[in-house]
């Protein structure tokens, strides 16, 4: 005669689900106890709303300069002269303290050169001259922001520590050992840009 809490082969017992009801139960609530934690970790509406922006560039007019605030940092936005992208232009890549072009948009170890640096205009191809410079508008040196029109080069000097950029926001002289950046930035149409 079989004993009470003996069973069949392949069933189970009172006790082998009380050890699954036991374990589901426990993930649950670990699950339920760590989630808070990581999901507060993930960014907050306001941050994720402000991961790009646009920005109209209509008013500015060649030869002007347009700073926005941008992930809490400025942002030159420039409508370079035709004298301001021919000075550019003809500055030697291989004399740059950076001869690498920083842009965000393309591969950041390309040659430093004006077209590498500039955005090309809405629906432009191949290599065009732009008038647009966009790029963060804080020094590589130490954070300051520079000022634009100023030093040596025609493009942006920054006062704390002195470092001269010319028109295509390269460091040509001073404690700065990278050009400006550029951010990712695109044309959505003839005249609103995307940064992020």
């Amino acid at each position: 005669m079989a004993h009470a809490d003996e069973h069949e082969p392949g069933t189970g017992t009172r006790r082998d689900f009380i050890y699954y009801a036991t374990a589901g139960a426990g993930a649950v609530i670990a699950g339920a106890a760590i989630w808070p934690l990581v999901n507060q970790m993930n960014p907050s509406a306001d941050v994720q709303a402000l991961s790009s922006i646009r920005v109209d560039l209509s008013g500015v007019a060649e030869g002007t300069q347009l700073t926005v605030l941008f992930q809490g940092k400025p942002v030159f936005i420039r409508n370079r002269t035709a004298g301001e992208i021919e000075a550019a232009n003809g500055v030697d890549v291989a004399s740059l303290p950076d001869p690498l072009s920083q842009n965000e948009n393309i591969d950041v170890s390309a040659p430093a050169t004006d077209a590498n640096r500039a955005l090309p205009p809405f629906g432009a191809e191949g290599d065009v001259d732009s008038p647009w410079l966009v790029m963060w508008g804080v020094c590589t040196h130490l954070g300051c922001v520079p000022l634009g029109e100023q030093g040596d080069f025609g493009g942006w000097f920054c006062p704390c520590h002195g470092s001269h950029y010319d028109t295509a926001g390269r460091i040509r002289r001073g404690p700065a050992p990278l050009n400006l950046p550029i951010p990712l930035v695109e044309f959505v149409d003839e005249t609103t840009i995307q940064l992020g």
